[in-house]
């Protein structure tokens, strides 16, 4: 595991909060990141985002997270005490609702900022808090075929997360796990899933949906993947 890039002291990090209400799954979820957005884009300078383009996408709530928070909702039986993984977890919406459902997740991000913010928003929602970590995908730190279920929102947009995904998916993923990925319908991510089949997964498409976002609607995709089972 990475020790912590960003302090909590950093600008990300610092009050004053902004405080959102999120509906998903037929509750309101209370969700805290930093008051000032334009300021936090604005704050990337060219030194940081080279740094593997460490962007702020963790303080926006994307489209892909509330289809994974839906499925979650209809598998929550099937998730309850259960070893699950959100990757790229961002404010921890779909961890944080997985965790209500009883089941034991561990969070992921890349950068600080988003296990700063997991933990408060657990904590604001009053749910058993998930294991946030700060991890790179590249490098995972866990036990071989550890997770029964294994999710994420919107993270198989660049070529380069490929490798990296697919042998986190392969070295972690339980022989009977699932994982699901909620991508929004878009020509870039086309050939993903093609791949990750002739890799040797099971692929199928639960569905299209269409997301309702500040006022308009977003078209995401719905994937599961499995192992071959022998």
């Amino acid at each position: 595991m990475n020790s912590p890039k960003y302090p909590t002291h950093d600008v990300w990090c610092a009050p004053p909060y902004q405080r959102l209400e999120v509906n998903a799954c037929d509750q309101t979820w209370l969700l805290e990141r930093t008051a000032d957005m334009e300021s936090l884009w604005e704050a990337m300078d060219d030194e940081r985002f080279n740094e593997d383009e460490r962007m702020p996408y963790w303080a926006e709530l994307w489209p892909a997270s509330f289809l994974l928070a839906r499925q979650i909702s209809r598998r929550q039986a099937d998730i309850q005490g259960k070893q699950c993984l959100d990757l790229g977890c961002g404010l921890g919406l779909s961890a944080i609702i997985a965790s209500s459902f009883g089941a034991s997740v561990t969070a992921m991000d890349h950068v600080w900022p988003a296990v700063h913010f997991g933990q408060r928003n657990a904590a604001l929602n009053n749910v058993p808090p998930p294991l946030f970590v700060q991890m790179d995908w590249c490098a995972p730190a866990f036990k071989p075929e550890v997770f029964d279920f294994i999710w994420g929102g919107d993270i198989v947009y660049e070529t380069r997360f490929y490798e990296p995904l697919r042998n986190l998916f392969f070295n972690h993923l339980a022989p009977t796990g699932e994982i699901w990925l909620g991508e929004p319908v878009r020509s870039v991510s086309r050939p993903v899933w093609e791949r990750l089949a002739s890799d040797g997964f099971l692929v199928e498409n639960l569905g299209v949906e269409n997301i309702p976002v500040e006022g308009y609607h977003v078209t995401v995709n719905l994937w599961r993947l499995m192992k071959p089972r022998s």
